[in-house]
C-alpha cells in the first residue's frame, strides 16, 4: 500500500501541500478551522510524517526529552503535562522519562545512553551536580528545572523557593500566628529544595521579630504524603502546640492536615496550614489547602523556548502567587 503524502491531503482537502505542511510542523499561518479540517484529513487518510526525511531537511528529529525525579508526584505529573502542551504548540514530540532521584539514572539520561536522537533534554536533576554534568557525553542541548546545583554551563529554570517559603510564612504571620511549624527539613539525600524553603521560612520569622524554635522543624524522609502524616504524629506526641504549619509541599501539607483533623485539630480553626505546589488536589481538599503556586505554565513555556533557543547558560525565574484557601482563615476563626 502507498504511503499517503502531503499532497494526498492537500488534494482531499482542497489546499496546498505547503498550507499542510504548515498544520503538520505548526509554522505558518493557518486558520483554526482549516487546520482542524487538515488534521482531520491527516486522520482519515492515515498520514504519517517521514522521521527520517523530517531530520535530514532541518537538522531536527522533532523529539526532545524530558526527565522527571517521580511521575506519581502530583506536582511532577502536572509540570509534565504543561510541557508536553507547550512542546505541542510546536509541533514537538515529548518522550518523558522517570529517573527516582537516582544519580545513574540521571547520569544516564544526561549522557544519551540508549536514547533515540533527540534535539534536546529538559531535566530536573536530584542527584547530579553542576559538576557532573560538566563531564556530560550527549551534546545535544540541556536544559535545567528546579533548584539551583551550583554554577552550571547550562540553562535553569526555577522559582524562587527561599522568596516563596518567605511568602508562605508571611502569610501564616499576617494571620496572627506566632508557633509555626515547619513540615519538610532533610538531613540527608538530595536536599536543596528543602534547604532554601526553610532558608525562607526563618528568614520570615527573623523579620517579624519571631524566634526560632529548633522543635518547630519537623524533618522527613521525603516530600509524600506519610511523611507529613509521620510528622503530625510528632506534633501531637510532643504536645509542641503550633498555631500555624509550613508544609514543604502539598502532599507534606495533605498528609499533617489528616492526622491533626482526625485527632480532634481544628485547621484553621486551631492550626493554619499551608503547602507549597498548589496541586489539583489541594483546591479539593476538606478544607481546601492554601497553597504557593509556580507559575507552571510559564515555567513550561520558558523551558521549550531556552531548548529550542540553545540557549546561553543562567538562572531564569518563574513567578509565584501564594492562593488563599479555607486552611489558613485564621487560628482564631
Amino acid at each position: 500500500m502507498a504511503r499517503t503524502t502531503l499532497k494526498d491531503v492537500a488534494d482531499h482537502v482542497g489546499v496546498s501541500a505547503k498550507t499542510v505542511s504548515n498544520v503538520v510542523n505548526g509554522t505558518g499561518g493557518v486558520t483554526d478551522d482549516l487546520r482542524r479540517r487538515v488534521r482531520d484529513a491527516l486522520i482519515e487518510l492515515g498520514y504519517r510524517p517521514n522521521a527520517a526525511a523530517r531530520q535530514l531537511r532541518s537538522g531536527r528529529s522533532g523529539m526532545i526529552g524530558l526527565a522527571l525525579p517521580e511521575l506519581s508526584q502530583p506536582y511532577f505529573a502536572e509540570l509534565a503535562a504543561e510541557l508536553v502542551r507547550a512542546a505541542q504548540e510546536r509541533a514537538i514530540t515529548v518522550l518523558i522519562n522517570q529517573t527516582d532521584g537516582s544519580a545513574d539514572a540521571e547520569r544516564r539520561i544526561t549522557d544519551g545512553v540508549d536514547a533515540p536522537v533527540m534535539d534536546g533534554l529538559i531535566l530536573s536533576p536530584l542527584a547530579l551536580s553542576a559538576r557532573d554534568l560538566e563531564g556530560r557525553l550527549d551534546k545535544t542541548p540541556l536544559v535545567l528545572l528546579g533548584e539551583h546545583i551550583g554554577e552550571s554551563r547550562y540553562p535553569h529554570v526555577t522559582v524562587d523557593n527561599t522568596a516563596a517559603a518567605h511568602a508562605a510564612t508571611t502569610h501564616l504571620i499576617s494571620l496572627g500566628c506566632r508557633r509555626i511549624a515547619a513540615v519538610g527539613a532533610q538531613e540527608s539525600g538530595p536536599n536543596e529544595t528543602s534547604t532554601l524553603r526553610l532558608e525562607g521560612y526563618r528568614r520570615a520569622l527573623a523579620d517579624a521579630d519571631l524566634e526560632f524554635d529548633e522543635r518547630l522543624v519537623l524533618p522527613v524522609d521525603q516530600f509524600h504524603r506519610a511523611d507529613g502524616a509521620a510528622a503530625a504524629r510528632r506534633i501531637l506526641e510532643e504536645d509542641l502546640r503550633p498555631d500555624g504549619v509550613f508544609a514543604f509541599n502539598d502532599l507534606l501539607a495533605l498528609g499533617a492536615m489528616h492526622v491533626l483533623m482526625t485527632a480532634g485539630v481544628r485547621v484553621p480553626g486551631d492550626v493554619a496550614l499551608i503547602g507549597f505546589d498548589d496541586i489539583e488536589e489541594a483546591r479539593y481538599a476538606t478544607p481546601s489547602l492554601s497553597s504557593v503556586s509556580p507559575d507552571t505554565a510559564a515555567l513550561a513555556r520558558t523551558a521549550i523556548e531556552l531548548l529550542l533557543e540553545d540557549a546561553e547558560p543562567g538562572i531564569r525565574s518563574v513567578s509565584f502567587t501564594i492562593s488563599h484557601r479555607a486552611s489558613t482563615k485564621g487560628p482564631s476563626e
